[in-house]
């Protein structure tokens, strides 16, 4: 009987000696939390998907109420989260206006060249490391192995006739595509934008056209009709300024390799394109 009582005491005494130990503890080093922070915490929405700057929506909800961060920086939440994180904070909070992301480029298999078939790995990361930076003829196009769409949590990219896809209905602006694509392919774009240059191409006329058809060949037609100057070259791709931009349409009129288009064929939303590729 002795033999098993000893222990039981001595395991029942450490525990008594553990447990004032750790209460004194958590008194001496206890860290007062705003209440605020919870609040905050609830109102966003559970994405973690670091877009706001902070490794997660922990972290980003204490930055908001310790004053070290703005109120309007999830993307995911958009601006009825900033809206709600503002009537907590008791401030007013502008809103911009939602971005989405946007791939440069419609080299899509019938129209875009290739050097050699590709048996490698089926991750541009590691494509973009064989001979030539990939496949593709054109160095700077979309090579469709789908990094970015395994990055994306939230459905928003797929793989379409060789190139990325953004269905911007299902688009947050977390940035995970960007992060991840070798050939710096992607970029944020305002989400009411409908003129958009499809191509990512640093060449110039002959060497674009031949590797794919509808690259822009730099003739700068696009530049000379814009009526407010929106356009302009920039290493041999024209460049369009989202501030100065009215969306005439008159540069995707012009242009004659059709470079330059209206997102309905770039942005679609799911069903759009799901009835597009049913044709």
């Amino acid at each position: 009987m002795n033999n098993l009582l000893y222990p039981v005491l001595s395991l029942g005494g450490l525990g008594l000696v553990f447990g004032v130990v750790l209460g004194y503890a958590n008194k001496k080093f206890h860290v007062e939390v705003d209440p605020k922070i919870p609040i905050v915490r609830e109102a966003l929405p559970s994405a973690n998907c670091g877009a706001c700057g902070f490794a997660g929506c922990d972290a980003y909800a204490a930055a908001v109420v310790g004053g070290d961060a703005a109120l309007n920086l999830c993307s995911v939440g958009g601006s009825a989260v900033a809206e709600k994180i503002g009537e907590i904070m008791g401030v007013s909070v502008e809103t911009e206006n939602p971005k989405v992301a946007f791939v440069k480029c419609k080299g899509t298999c019938n129209v875009a060249k290739e050097k050699y078939e590709y048996d490698g790995i089926q991750d541009c990361r590691q494509a973009v490391i064989a001979p030539g930076e990939g496949p593709k003829a054109c160095s700077d196009g979309c090579m469709g192995f789908g990094s970015c769409v395994r990055a994306c949590d939230f459905n928003a990219l797929h793989i379409i006739d060789g190139v990325a896809v953004v269905y911007k209905d299902n688009c947050v602006a977390c940035g995970a595509c960007i992060n991840i694509c070798p050939k710096n392919l992607i970029e944020f774009i305002p989400a009411n934008q409908e003129v958009l240059v499809e191509c990512n191409s640093k060449s110039k006329g002959k060497a674009v056209k031949d590797n794919c058809a509808v690259g822009c060949i730099a003739c700068q037609m696009c530049v000379k009709v814009c009526p407010v100057q929106a356009i302009t070259m920039v290493n041999n791709l024209a460049t369009i300024d989202f501030e100065k931009c009215i969306q005439c349409g008159l540069c995707a009129t012009k242009c004659p390799t059709k470079a330059i288009s209206k997102p309905l064929t770039v942005h679609k939303t799911m069903t759009e394109q799901s009835a597009a590729v049913s044709k």
